[in-house]
């Protein structure tokens, strides 16, 4: 008898690794393909398709739900993504605000989590639970340097701010008023909207009351282009800026003639044929968006779809590593893929290059902005 327990025991322990073994690999993917942020979370959503469908020899699984650009419905996606649908990694939230809400569900769940939002307190500082957490969109501190720098060579000595009412439009005065009087700037208004606001009237008549040489919005998709129409059909005359969070063609479609001459940072692959040939991201920035166009049609490429895509840059180095110490399925995989993604090296992303450490979560340097104008409709890299 004693024999033939173990027997089934030894039957048992076989099946089970063989079962562990055959795993696919789970990428839990939450993002905004509906409501304000939508024109972010589609080509997003859209760039899925068109990662790694194996690496590592392992078959990748993407389950992607939408969480309507909120933020509580992102947190329920989480939860059933590492709870019921048992994912090796979680991906998303589009948005600064939902993602700060999943950190905790990753960190709990002890599973690595990749955000496609730009705030830098998604991963900063790399505590107890950001340890869980990294990220493929350039920080708002990144580009709030690049923004300056562009303000400081065009002689702009006073700026007026305006943002969205939460963590996006927050995150972004923290790192814009933190470096802007070193810079020679000097901040004569902040004022805030919320994303589904349909008048911003009086926040624009107050911006301009105080007269500033320039005006920075901190907005993301085409919710960002209402501060814009608004400064414009009140007369403002002095310059405009954008973040990174509007860089794509609907927010220009949306926005239309009130945009032009608007300076915004960005991501290199929103200008990719534009970069000179010896740009270090040029391959990288260029193999998307044949691959994206390839799919949706030319001129359809925006940065949002490369925040995803770099998700799979990240995972095609990472994984291979990370089943050398566990199988798809099982806690031992998902803690080697969060120390492999905290290993990656010299991965060439369509925004950059990564280079991770302990203490940096996103791993991207200034090669991964280039300061751009809107003109005639068009994105126009600043030489």
């Amino acid at each position: 008898m004693k024999s033939i327990i173990r027997l089934i025991a030894a039957l048992v322990a076989v099946l089970g690794t063989t079962a562990a073994a055959a795993q696919d690999i789970k990428v839990g993917v939450t993002l905004s393909a509906t409501g304000p942020a939508a024109s972010l979370g589609i080509p997003e959503r859209n760039t899925f398709p068109l990662l790694p469908q194996t690496i590592g020899g392992k078959k990748v699984n993407y389950i992607v739900l939408d969480d309507a650009s909120d933020t509580t419905t992102a947190v329920r996606n989480s939860r059933k993504l590492i709870s019921e649908d048992k994912v090796d990694v979680l991906v998303g939230s589009t948005v600064t605000p939902n993602s700060l809400a999943m950190i905790d569900v990753a960190a709990e769940g002890e599973t690595p989590m990749i955000s496609m939002a730009a705030s830098s307190r998604i991963v900063d500082p790399v505590d107890a639970k950001r340890r869980w957490v990294f990220k493929t969109p350039q920080n708002d501190q990144q580009m709030a340097l690049v923004i300056l720098g562009h303000m400081a060579g065009q002689g702009i000595k006073t700026v007026g701010f305006i943002g969205f009412a939460d963590a996006y439009g927050e995150g972004w005065w923290n790192q814009f008023s933190n470096f802007a009087e070193a810079r020679g700037v000097k901040i004569v208004g902040n004022e805030r909207y919320q994303r589904a606001d349909t008048s911003v009237t009086g926040q624009v008549l107050k911006l301009i009351g105080a007269r500033p040489d320039a005006i920075l919005i901190a907005g993301s998709g085409t919710p960002a282009a209402l501060p814009q129409k608004t400064l414009k059909e009140r007369g403002y005359a002095g310059k405009i800026y954008q973040t990174h969070g509007v860089a794509n063609n609907d927010f220009l479609r949306v926005c239309g003639k009130d945009c032009e001459g608007t300076f915004l940072p960005a991501g290199p692959v929103l200008v990719a044929e534009q970069l000179p040939t010896d740009h270090p991201v040029k391959k990288s920035a260029t193999a998307y968006v044949t691959a994206y166009e390839g799919a949706q049609g030319k001129g359809s490429v925006s940065t949002f779809g490369a925040h995803a895509w770099d998700v799979g840059v990240l995972l095609q180095q990472a994984v291979p590593v990370a089943l050398k110490k566990g199988q798809p399925g099982t806690k031992e995989f998902r803690v080697a893929l969060r120390d492999a993604l905290e290993g990656v090296k010299n991965a060439a992303g369509a925004h950059g290059i990564f280079n991770m450490s302990p203490s940096d979560h996103l791993g991207l340097d200034q090669r991964a902005a280039v300061m751009i104008q809107i003109r005639d409709g068009k994105w126009v890299m600043q030489k």
